[in-house]
């Protein structure tokens, strides 16, 4: 694409900014126990917030009440005849059906998602009534990745619970033309590096313990629960003071799986990867090494060891069949 055409283009896709994708639309179901219950048990949170008669919904449940299932949501009150169902939940009008085919004109034809934000207003509770309006917020300038050439898209949804504002949740793709390598291109490249972890203020000083070859566990200071991952606050008393125990690298296989697709080139599939009960009581995922895959089994004792994938990355993994 020349360089008229991509500014040209950029003007077009700049055009969409501020363009509703959805409008006073209705979750499908009220803000409701049994679902904040199923969260829970699958997030594994025992929050006491959560439960008893003056219960919340948990914050990070903020998108949940917008989705549609698998039989959508019913008409919108604006653009209903020209909206379709999104991966993110919101029901989408045709701007964005329109953003998208003049991006898939122009050879973006792939999308990923990439991260989403959300910003907390006031609590949801049972028996809320959840509606939602959403508009294209950005479009960023052309921008090159290692997936390939496009454009990033934020929407920006606001969240009210009986009309009032509850929370905003921002979902962001990547609409990309993949970059295209010949047989020889792919044959001179270094050999690809495994994905870096995300090191951030939450879970910095887990990094610098595997640096150290140290597998730290944080514990509350006040009601001292071990917790893992890394979080600010205790999701047992919600206490925001915590210390840090090393954990002893014992652990067991308490589920796991083995992996074949997709294929990335860092990896050689298959292989296992395993949710690993720590001695300690805590839970974390991790390769499991040291048997074939299709020889991993739940109970299998594993014990920790760190092992260097690359110059500059060396991660935690679990080497069964190792007995205390």
């Amino acid at each position: 694409m020349s360089t008229d055409d991509s500014d040209a283009l950029y003007e077009a896709l700049k055009g969409f900014e501020g363009r509703p994708t959805s409008s006073a639309s209705v979750g499908r179901d009220p803000v409701n126990e049994p679902m904040i219950r199923h969260w829970c048990e699958a997030m594994g949170d025992t929050h006491p917030a959560y439960a008893g008669p003056d219960a919340i919904a948990p914050p990070t449940m903020l998108q949940a009440w917008t989705l549609g299932g698998l039989s959508g949501h019913p008409a919108d009150s604006a653009d209903s005849a020209d909206s379709a169902d999104s991966a993110d939940g919101t029901r989408r009008s045709s701007a964005y059906e329109e953003l998208s085919a003049l991006l898939d004109s122009a050879g973006c034809t792939s999308i990923v998602a990439t991260d989403c934000e959300q910003e907390y207003v006031r609590p949801l509770r049972p028996g809320d009534t959840v509606t939602f309006d959403a508009v294209i917020e950005s479009v960023s300038p052309r921008k090159t990745t290692r997936l390939g050439t496009g454009h990033f898209i934020t929407t920006r949804m606001e969240i009210r619970a009986d009309g009032e504002l509850a929370g905003t949740h921002r979902f962001r793709v990547l609409k990309y033309a993949p970059a295209a390598k010949t047989a020889e291109a792919r044959q001179g490249d270094p050999k690809p590096l495994r994905p870096r972890p995300v090191v951030n203020r939450d879970n910095a000083g887990f990094w610098a313990g595997v640096a150290e070859h140290r597998l730290l566990v944080q514990r509350c200071a006040e009601c001292a629960t071990l917790r893992f991952p890394w979080l600010p606050g205790c999701n047992a008393c919600g206490s925001r003071t915590w210390d840090t125990v090393e954990a002893s690298g014992a652990g067991t296989v308490y589920s796991y799986v083995v992996m074949h697709h997709p294929p990335f080139p860092a990896f050689a599939p298959p292989y296992a990867v395993g949710l690993i009960e720590l001695a300690e009581g805590v839970r974390m995922i991790g390769n499991v090494v040291g048997v074939p895959y299709d020889k991993v089994r739940i109970g299998m004792p594993v014990r920790l060891e760190f092992q260097r994938v690359d110059d500059d990355l060396e991660l935690p993994m679990w080497r069964a069949g190792v007995e205390d």
